[in-house]
């Protein structure tokens, strides 16, 4: 059984840098990252870690959010 280590902000920034993470337009993809919702590109905002096994969660959670208010 391996144990989680905490990533350092060196290795989120090299994550966050690598071209191969990213694909189409700003979407993430890193199974090596566990968060959720890790930093855009941009810097404005966050995006989903479509590697997470939880990210399935985020848009649809979002869209009950939206059909709820409607």
């Amino acid at each position: 059984m391996t144990t989680y280590q905490k990533p350092t902000t060196e290795q989120k920034r090299q994550w966050h840098a690598d071209p191969s993470n990213w694909f189409l337009w700003g979407f993430y993809h890193n199974p090596e990252d566990r968060r959720l919702f890790p930093p855009k590109r941009s810097r404005l905002g966050w995006t989903v870690n479509f590697a997470n096994p939880w990210s399935i969660l985020a848009p649809v959670a979002l869209c009950a959010v939206i059909v709820a208010v409607s």
